[in-house]
């Protein structure tokens, strides 16, 4: 057994632990492997273990990944179907290359950026599945839209062709308490559960917790949850 097969077991263990915590069933919760830094090997040593969701915080070197992984699987049996997601800061010049290799974004905080994923998808794609992140914290330093602006631009994205809007996505300030941890993540289901009743049962993510704040995020509403590090381990270069 590889090293990243034995810690997604454990990540997976802990999912499963969490969600009898929180008495939900594990199939609710999805497990997103974040790649970024790491190298293809790594990535087929993932899916080898029986994973298929990856995130990707960096254009050019997700989508590199994407190609070098797909070649990699041209003769790999079938029932392998990836889905790669987006999940690092948009620029706008670099909405074509996500738009056209990525099946998911989690970081869409501008109608703006979601316009020009929406022109920019290919036609004979399926719709790009969004979901709009919220600066749940209030934090000056990160991305994402104010809580009370989070509807607006639901309501933008929803009108774009080529789009699927999905959810909401957060990463809030970083805690050490548990009870500190699970406060933002309970504001984010609170909003989450509001906005659900306004878009109806497409709007099914809640994308939220990471290695260090994984439990928290599951006990307050998690439906996905994004783990690198305990996964992959330390990154070992920057792109």
């Amino acid at each position: 057994m590889s090293g990243i097969e034995e810690r997604l077991q454990a990540v997976e263990k802990t999912i499963v632990a969490a969600c009898d915590e929180a008495r939900r069933p594990p199939a609710g919760v999805r497990l997103l492997a974040v790649s970024k830094t790491f190298g293809p090997d790594a990535v087929l040593a993932a899916i080898a273990a029986g994973q298929r969701a990856f995130g990707e915080n960096y254009v050019q070197e997700g989508v590199d990944k994407i190609r070098a992984v797909a070649a990699a699987m041209t003769d790999a049996a079938p029932g392998h179907a990836l889905e790669w997601h987006f999940i690092g800061p948009i620029q706008s010049n670099k909405t074509r290359p996500i738009a056209e290799h990525f099946g998911w974004v989690h970081t869409v905080e501008r109608e703006k950026i979601a316009t020009r994923l929406a022109e920019q998808r290919p036609a004979e794609l399926p719709p790009l599945n969004v979901c709009v992140q919220v600066n749940i914290s209030g934090e000056g330093s990160k991305s994402g839209v104010a809580p009370d602006e989070v509807a607006a631009l639901c309501e933008a994205v929803a009108r774009l062709p080529q789009l699927r809007l999905r959810g909401l996505m957060a990463i809030p300030e970083p805690a050490e308490d548990f009870a500190a941890q699970r406060a933002p993540f309970a504001a984010m289901r609170t909003l989450f559960d509001r906005l659900r009743e306004r878009f109806g049962p497409d709007f099914d993510t809640l994308s939220m917790g990471m290695s260090a704040d994984l439990r928290a995020a599951i006990v307050e509403g998690a439906t996905v949850v994004r783990v690198g590090s305990a996964i992959f381990g330390a990154r070992h270069y920057q792109p």
